[in-house]
């Protein structure tokens, strides 16, 4: 595991159907990550743990690593849900598992 991924989440992208992504998404994909707790919105990185691509209807771990670290400070913890969007499309839903930078969480 890469030292600056900041949380590790279960990911499950939606399908196409479900108003998700249309094709795969590659591991170092960088959507926009929602809490419910924030309007605020950050990009977050996704490394896929054991595997290089993920379908849409499919899950993964990964693991995630945030560009608002100050902003998001002691407010996450496990089993804290989220949706990853491009734009305005929630294109999935995660759940952290784990919480690696230690600073952000509650």
């Amino acid at each position: 595991m890469s030292c600056s991924a900041d949380f590790i989440a279960e990911l499950k992208y939606l399908t196409t159907e479900e108003g998700g992504r249309a094709t795969p998404a590659r591991s170092g994909y960088r959507p926009q990550l929602k809490f419910g707790f924030a309007e605020m919105q950050t990009s977050g990185r996704q490394i896929f743990i054991g595997r290089d691509m993920v379908y849409p209807g499919e899950k993964v771990i990964a693991e995630i690593t945030i560009i608002a670290v100050p902003f998001f400070a002691g407010k996450l913890y496990s089993g804290l849900q989220f949706e990853f969007r491009e734009g305005a499309r929630i294109i999935g839903t995660g759940t952290i598992t784990n919480i690696l930078n230690k600073d952000l969480e509650r």
